[in-house]
């Protein structure tokens, strides 16, 4: 039988039942020790003030370390672990965060995102970050990071996204980073001193950026699903076939590389924003094509190559065109003229080829756009017009007559 004393004292004890719900369970232990020694290996640059709340003898870390995301233990227990790291700001003119990575970084076993924003944070990526199993984002840009990548990342089986680019890092990427087991997306690993040959990247990815590294060899194979490849200033070679078939690819620059023999007529015919392929020794002629509308908006820059042949009608309708110091021969289609004078083609760079004539509109046509930018120097005529070139066009406007004959058949 309930009585009025037993409500009584069970409305009593209703305050402190809610003041104990309200409080936050405390961070595990191995997580607060964790974050007292990757504090103890990091400073603030001069100018920085990221650590200021980090006071772990005082209040939460949960609730006052900046940076510091937590979450309730998904086992059940009555504490949180933490599931976000964010060492430094990110804002723009931060200085960013000095010293080394600790070991500790792998006892947060919980952690879902690991990001280290720039600074000058040195020294190797500890193996003990492959301990983080439930890791989904990796993030140490622009750095002093050295050492080798950790070859167990590839045994994180959760991990979409790893960007370590603007480090010091070197040698090879592991081979079985990029394997089909991998639930790996995004690799960015852009200006490093990365080399060796590239693996095969089977996973599901939709953006690799490799650029600005060491490495060699031939293109290996891409998945379909690539939606953005840069591997621009490495030493790679050989041909572009691997880069077929990729249906879904906007942006591809393989620029400033070694690569030979003719560009792969499919490259055309994706809806690309930028398709960046100069300054390699690829050569032979590019398809005849009508007017791509998917390339309408997209950037093409083909120059210091070794193409011949005529110029492709197709590539017309684009919205910046660089074609300049190849071999191309013979007239420049009407349908250039018409949409550079037209506004359409923003940018026309045909200087250092061996093209024969360039037909004004009728009476010289409204004048050059604005916006527009054309340069036609040092070809097998006397250029109708002279707009500003670049200053690598050099001050001749004509080839020497010597070296046209042959191109003018």
């Amino acid at each position: 039988m309930v009585t009025v004393q037993s409500l009584v004292a069970l409305f009593s004890l209703l305050p402190l039942f809610f003041t104990t719900m309200a409080q936050p369970f405390p961070l595990h232990q191995q997580d607060l020790e964790s974050l007292r020694e990757i504090r103890r290996n990091l400073d603030d640059l001069p100018g920085s003030d990221f650590f200021s709340s980090w006071d772990s003898t005082g209040a939460d870390p949960c609730s006052s370390f900046a940076g510091v995301v937590c979450q309730p233990d998904v086992g059940g227990g009555l504490y949180q672990r933490v599931q976000s790291l964010n060492l430094g700001t990110g804002l723009a003119g931060s200085l960013g965060l000095t010293g080394s990575l600790s070991p500790a970084l792998g006892n947060l076993t919980a952690l879902l995102q690991l990001v280290v924003y720039p600074g000058n944070v040195s020294g190797d990526i500890p193996d003990s970050i492959c301990n983080l199993q439930s890791l989904q984002y990796l993030e140490i840009t622009s750095n002093r990071i050295s050492g080798r990548i950790p070859a167990c990342l590839e045994n994180l089986q959760s991990l979409h996204t790893i960007d370590l680019g603007y480090n010091n890092l070197h040698g090879p990427i592991p081979a079985n980073l990029s394997s089909s087991s991998m639930a790996l997306r995004v690799l960015i690993l852009t200006s490093n001193f990365l080399s060796g040959p590239l693996p095969n990247f089977d996973a599901q990815f939709f953006h690799i950026d490799i650029k600005k590294n060491l490495f060699t060899g031939f293109l290996p194979r891409f998945p379909a699903s690539l939606r953005y490849l840069s591997a621009s200033q490495n030493r790679l070679s050989g041909p572009l076939t691997n880069l077929v078939p990729l249906p879904q690819l906007s942006f591809l620059d393989m620029s400033m590389n070694d690569f030979n023999g003719s560009i792969p007529t499919a490259l055309f015919s994706y809806d690309i924003s930028s398709l960046l392929l100069q300054r390699n020794n690829l050569s032979g002629q590019i398809p005849s094509m009508s007017q791509r509308p998917n390339l309408a908006a997209a950037t093409v820059d083909l120059s210091h190559n070794n193409l011949t042949g005529q110029l492709p009608v197709g590539l017309a309708g684009v919205e910046n065109l660089f074609l300049n110091n190849n071999r191309f021969t013979g007239p420049v289609p009407v349908e250039f003229v018409n949409n550079v004078y037209g506004g359409s083609l923003k940018t026309l760079y045909l200087q250092h080829n061996y093209l024969t004539s360039f037909p004004m509109p009728p009476g010289g046509g409204p004048g050059l756009p604005e916006s527009g930018s054309l340069c036609i120097s040092y070809n097998c005529m006397d250029p109708p017009v002279r707009p500003p070139c670049p200053a690598s066009a050099g001050k001749q406007q004509s080839r020497p007559l010597n070296q046209c004959p042959a191109y003018n058949g």
